[in-house]
C-alpha cells in the first residue's frame, strides 16, 4: 500500500508541477510525454524482472523434483 500511495503522490507532484511551468504548451507536453513513457517503462520493467524471476523459480522446481525423483529410485538401502 505505501508503494501504490509513493508513486500516485509522485505522479502527481510531478503533473503539477509540469502544468504550473512558465512555459510554452508545447514544453508541457513534451514534459508530460516523457513522464507518460517513464511510467509505463516502470511497469514493464517491474513485469519482466518478476517473469524472469518466476521462470528462474519454477526451472529450480522443476529440477528439484527430478532429482527427488532419480534418488527415490535410487535408493540403496532399500
Amino acid at each position: 500500500m505505501q508503494t501504490w500511495a509513493a508513486f500516485v503522490m509522485s505522479i502527481s507532484i510531478t503533473t503539477f508541477g509540469i502544468v504550473n511551468l512558465t512555459v510554452d504548451n508545447w514544453v508541457k507536453g513534451f514534459m508530460g510525454m516523457g513522464l507518460a513513457f517513464s511510467i509505463g517503462s516502470t511497469f514493464i520493467l517491474a513485469k519482466t524482472t518478476r517473469d524472469l524471476h518466476e521462470t528462474k523459480r519454477l526451472a529450480a522446481m522443476v529440477d528439484e523434483a527430478k532429482v527427488e525423483k532419480l534418488l527415490s529410485q535410487h535408493d540403496p538401502l532399500k
